[in-house]
């Protein structure tokens, strides 16, 4: 396999194969490199007959944190039609994910901020600590969760993209097992033993079946996200993000104060 700065890829002899986000530091905050990784990654894993399903994972306490705060800030300096490439490697990261043609099973631990959602929805299955974190935490920075948002509202319905989208607030892993985002939810400590449970009831079937099975259900989704869909959110990222409030807003999280709409420094911090 492929060597990587921010990941780490791994094959099990068994037949499949373990992609980590591997920026331990960062929390594994995704940027403009990790996303390139990740892109090659699935690429490879794509082309490897050998694999029959991939577990996304991050190494450490937590899954992913988001976004990089120096990518962030670097974004924040760059005209509209570089954030536009920005977006449509991102876009074209969560499109390649969410259309492999093997099964996904996303791992989630700890934090899951921000696109992190975006991967976790973009997989197949996914399965966590039922102490996780999860935030939709764009709109406190002056953002929206434009890319992702239609594999978020496919994997939790629009009426609760909505909620969470809108306020910012965290939920727990319960709740996300509850939304239907994790299938499962489990105490962190037993969390590997469940792991190894879902692996080898995949192992049990055809891997051809499997593709065939994925085929049929993306052929029979009437809420497919389409190109002209994808479009729309890579140009609203773009635009947003060159907006006097996103730019504010990206200020503001990178000064550590609160940005000109919030009256109270305290609520920078998403909380429930």
């Amino acid at each position: 396999m492929m060597d990587f700065n921010t990941l780490e890829l791994h094959t099990d002899p068994r037949g499949f194969a373990t992609l980590w986000l591997s920026r331990e530091q960062k929390n594994n905050a995704f940027n403009a490199e990790m996303i390139r990784e990740l892109i090659l990654a699935l690429d490879a894993v794509q082309a490897d007959p050998a694999v029959r399903f991939l577990l996304l994972r991050g190494r450490g306490k937590h899954f992913s944190a988001g976004a990089d705060l120096a990518w962030m800030q670097q974004s924040a300096e760059l005209d509209y039609h570089t954030n536009l490439d920005d977006a449509r490697h991102l876009a074209e990261l969560m499109y390649n994910l969410a259309k492999l043609k093997m099964p996904t099973l996303a791992v989630v631990q700890g934090a899951a901020y921000g696109g992190a959602l975006g991967l976790i929805s973009a997989c197949d299955m996914a399965i966590g600590a039922d102490d996780a974190q999860f935030c939709l935490s764009e709109v406190r920075i002056g953002l929206a969760p434009a890319v992702i948002s239609p594999f978020v509202v496919q994997a939790i319905g629009e009426r609760a993209a909505r909620r969470y989208a809108l306020t910012a607030e965290r939920f727990s892993g319960e709740r996300a097992r509850e939304l239907g985002l994790l299938s499962e939810c489990y105490p962190l400590a037993e969390l590997e033993q469940h792991i190894a449970r879902w692996t080898d009831n995949l192992l049990l079937n055809s891997p051809q079946a499997m593709r065939a099975c994925k085929d049929l259900l993306r052929e029979v989704s009437h809420g497919a996200p389409t190109l002209a869909i994808r479009r729309y959110c890579e140009n609203a990222i773009a635009r947003i993000r060159v907006s006097p409030e996103g730019q504010e807003g990206l200020r503001a999280f990178l000064q550590k104060r609160a940005p000109s709409w919030q009256a109270d420094p305290s609520s920078l911090e998403p909380r429930p």
